[in-house]
């Protein structure tokens, strides 16, 4: 039998069908439930009680609004190119899935464990602009164009400077694989010495995913709901689902790249008993409380301070501290082979 499933490419196939079930699964229950804990989390900073009606402490309300999206109409605007105007929803959410498809909960648990997991990753995550362009340009609207536009070249701002942060680990580990790059914070979390690329990294994971204080493109004293003001229903949903789907894959590469994945805080003894997928899950819970924890305390940025926080602060910090990073190892005989 194991041997059917490591041999036989029906077998391959069954068993990848079967891991990416167990990894989007729970993944899009997450997403669910997150939008309840988003609204107690923000409820509770503010004094007031949140989603308390549906269910006992509110807890069917994700699946209330999800009924509630599924039953309504679909509506495409008249001048609107119709098969674009669907397909970029689709395309945006089907990203986010599978970007999954490398990262590793525990040692050896992903879906497709290959050596440049790390590049997959960035080349997938790039790649999600073309969703919001396509919505944006389709709809044929002005809102959601000028949104568009926003989000584009604010996602693109942001990946130069994560890039940077992103090569800064790799040269510290010497290989694109995930799964080596959490086995090499074993003794010390790269959050320690790479501190100032970890707060570059999260803040631009924030503008990557459109979060507060970044959410420009969905400004809407100016430009209503930027990109995705025309969507409706399943399409709107989809949308959103994509979204928070790329705040768990940001949050998930925080803790890859900064947090030791799935290993216990610095192998302190009592804590290594607590199964690694346990510790991988409650590093992306507590980054997602900071991405909520975020929203609900600073004010929106103005679209110059944005760019000139991408362009003049972090892209030059980054580089500067690539090159330091970089120096260090090399004097010290530390800079590792490649994997």
């Amino acid at each position: 039998m194991v041997e059917f499933f490591t041999t036989n490419p029906f077998g391959i196939l069954i068993l990848t069908v079967v891991k990416a079930l167990l990894i989007l699964g729970p993944l899009l229950v997450a997403v669910a439930m997150m939008t309840l804990a988003e609204r107690k989390i923000m409820a509770a900073i503010q004094l007031r009680r949140g989603p308390n009606v549906v269910g006992p402490f509110g807890l069917l309300q994700p699946f209330a609004d999800a009924i509630k999206m599924l039953m309504k109409e679909t509506i495409i605007p008249t001048g609107a190119n119709r098969t674009l105007f669907l397909m970029a929803p689709m395309l945006t959410f089907a990203l986010a899935m599978i970007a999954w498809a490398v990262i590793p909960v525990n040692d050896g648990w992903a879906i497709a464990d290959i050596n440049v997991g790390i590049l997959y990753l960035f080349a997938v995550s790039s790649l999600g602009v073309y969703g919001i362009i396509i919505a944006g340009w389709a709809s044929n609207s002005k809102y959601p164009f000028l949104g568009a536009l926003r989000s584009a070249a604010q996602m693109v701002s942001y990946e130069v400077s994560m890039g940077f942060v992103i090569v800064t680990v790799l040269l510290c580990v010497g290989s694109m694989n995930l799964n080596a790059i959490v086995k090499a914070q074993e003794t010390i979390w790269f959050v320690i010495p790479l501190f100032p690329m970890a707060v570059i990294f999260f803040i631009s994971t924030l503008a990557e995913t459109n979060r507060s204080p970044f959410d420009l493109p969905e400004g809407e004293s100016e430009i209503v709901a930027g990109f995705f003001v025309e969507y409706s229903s399943m399409s709107f949903a989809l949308f959103f689902l994509g979204e928070y789907a790329n705040m768990f894959l940001m949050a998930a590469m925080t803790t890859i790249l900064f947090l030791g994945g799935w290993l216990a805080p610095f192998g302190i003894e009592p804590f290594t008993w607590i199964p690694g997928p346990i510790w991988f899950i409650l590093k992306i819970c507590a980054v997602m409380f900071v991405f909520v924890w975020v929203r609900a305390t600073f004010p929106r940025y103005r679209y110059d301070q944005l760019m000139r926080l991408g362009w003049k602060v972090f892209l030059p910090f980054s580089l500067f501290y690539l090159v330091l990073v970089a120096g260090v190892l090399l004097a010290f005989g530390w800079l590792p082979t490649a994997a």
